[in-house]
C-alpha cells in the first residue's frame, strides 16, 4: 500500500467518524469514550453533602447513597462525604470548580443557592445552571418553628414579642426571619454561626436559641419527631408553593402578603422549596455519563428497600426528575429583575 494510499483511509476512517459523532449528537470524544457501564464498575463516587452529620440533607443523602449504586450501570459505590461551610457554597464550590468532571461526584446542597444567585449574590462563584441536575429526593415546606415556651404560635404573635432565631449563614435560614421582618413587621432577632441544623436543633432544646426559620417538614418529621408528638413545637408559618399534605392548618408565608410588590417577592423567596433536595453533577460531564446517574436515581426513587429505609427514618419522598429539577432551577434564576432586586437590598442588609 502506498503512503498516498495510507493516507486516504486515515481521511475517510475520520470522515465517517466525525458524520457519526454528529448524527449521535455526541462529542466525539464521548462517542469513543467507555460506555457508562464500562466506566462505572469498580469505582466509587463522592456525595458532597454540604452539611454535618445528623441533619436532615445529611439523612436524605447517606440514605439515597446506600442504594442509588446498585442502580447505577457498573454497580458503583456510593461515599456520602460532609462537606460543610458557607452554608454549602464550599462543597457547591467544590463540585463545580475542584472535582473532577467525569460524573465521578454527586453534590448535594441548600435549595436557597438557586436565590442566592438569582439576587446576585457575590459570594456564589460558581453557577447553578452548568450543574448537571440528577433529580430531586423530596420537595418540601420549609418551616419556621418556635419553642414551646416563648409563647408563640403564629405570626401576629411573632409580630409581637421578639425571639432568636438561629442560622447557619447567609442562606434562607437568616433570610426568611429577615424578610419577614421588613416585610411582615415580625420581631426574630437572628443568630448567626451554626454549622448545620443538627447543632440547631440542640441549641433550641438546650435554650440557647428559640428558633430555625427553614427547617424543611420531612427533616423535622425525620430528625425531631418526638418534639413534635410532644407539642415542644410550634410551627408558625410554612415558606412554600403549596402546603405540606399533612399541615393544612399552618398558612403559607405568601398568605400574609398584603399587596402585588409583596406577593412577588414572597413568592420568590418560596420558590426553593420546590428545589427540595437536590443531586447534581459535575459541569461538563459525558452525556452518557449524566443520563446513568440520573437513570440510577429514578431507579432509586422506586426501590422499595429504598422506600422501606426513609419510611422508618421519617424521610418523605416526593421526587423529581433531573429534567424537571433544571427547569425548575433555570426558572428561578429567570426571576424579573424587579422581585430578585428588592430580595436583595434586603439580603445585603444582613451582617457580612
Amino acid at each position: 500500500m502506498t503512503n498516498e494510499n495510507a493516507r486516504l483511509i486515515l481521511l475517510r476512517a475520520i470522515f465517517f467518524a466525525a458524520i457519526f459523532s454528529s448524527a449521535s449528537g455526541l462529542p466525539c470524544s464521548e462517542a469513543g469514550a467507555q460506555s457508562p457501564e464500562q466506566f462505572y464498575r469498580n469505582k466509587n463516587i463522592d456525595l458532597v453533602i454540604g452539611y454535618t452529620p445528623g441533619g436532615g440533607y445529611d439523612a436524605y443523602g447517606r440514605t439515597v447513597a446506600r442504594h442509588m449504586g446498585k442502580h447505577i450501570r457498573g454497580s458503583p459505590n456510593v461515599v456520602p462525604r460532609n462537606m460543610p461551610g458557607g452554608g454549602s457554597r464550599t462543597a457547591a464550590a467544590h463540585v463545580y470548580s475542584v472535582a473532577a468532571k467525569d460524573g465521578l461526584t454527586i453534590g448535594l446542597v441548600d435549595q436557597s443557592l438557586v436565590l442566592q444567585q438569582a439576587v446576585d449574590d457575590p459570594t456564589i462563584r460558581f453557577d447553578l445552571k452548568r450543574f448537571n441536575y440528577i433529580g430531586n429526593a423530596a420537595s418540601d415546606s420549609n418551616m419556621v418553628a418556635l419553642w414551646h415556651t416563648t409563647g408563640i404560635k403564629t405570626v401576629e404573635d411573632a409580630k409581637k414579642k421578639e425571639s432568636i432565631i438561629g442560622s447557619t449563614g447567609p442562606n434562607t435560614t437568616s433570610i426568611i426571619p429577615l424578610t419577614m421582618n421588613r416585610v411582615l413587621g415580625t420581631k426574630f432577632k437572628i443568630i448567626f454561626g451554626y454549622p448545620g441544623a443538627n447543632e440547631m436543633n440542640m441549641a433550641q432544646e438546650a435554650g440557647e436559641i428559640e428558633g430555625q426559620a427553614s427547617k424543611p417538614w420531612g427533616s423535622w418529621k425525620a430528625t425531631r419527631p418526638n418534639l413534635i408528638k410532644e407539642g415542644k413545637i410550634n410551627f408558625i408559618v410554612q415558606v412554600a408553593l403549596k402546603k405540606a399534605s399533612d399541615l393544612p392548618d399552618v398558612p403559607l408565608l405568601i398568605e400574609f402578603a398584603t399587596n402585588e410588590n409583596d406577593r412577588n417577592l414572597l413568592k420568590l423567596l418560596s420558590a426553593p422549596s420546590t428545589v427540595g433536595r437536590p443531586f447534581f453533577t459535575t459541569p461538563d460531564t459525558l452525556k452518557g455519563r449524566v443520563e446513568a446517574l440520573r437513570l440510577g436515581f429514578d431507579a432509586t426513587m422506586k426501590d422499595p428497600d429504598f422506600l422501606e429505609e426513609a419510611k422508618r427514618q421519617g424521610l418523605d419522598i416526593e421526587p423529581s426528575s433531573g429534567a424537571d429539577l433544571e427547569k425548575v432551577v433555570n426558572d428561578i434564576l429567570s426571576t424579573p429583575k424587579a422581585v430578585s432586586n428588592r430580595l436583595a437590598d434586603i439580603i445585603n442588609s444582613l451582617p457580612k
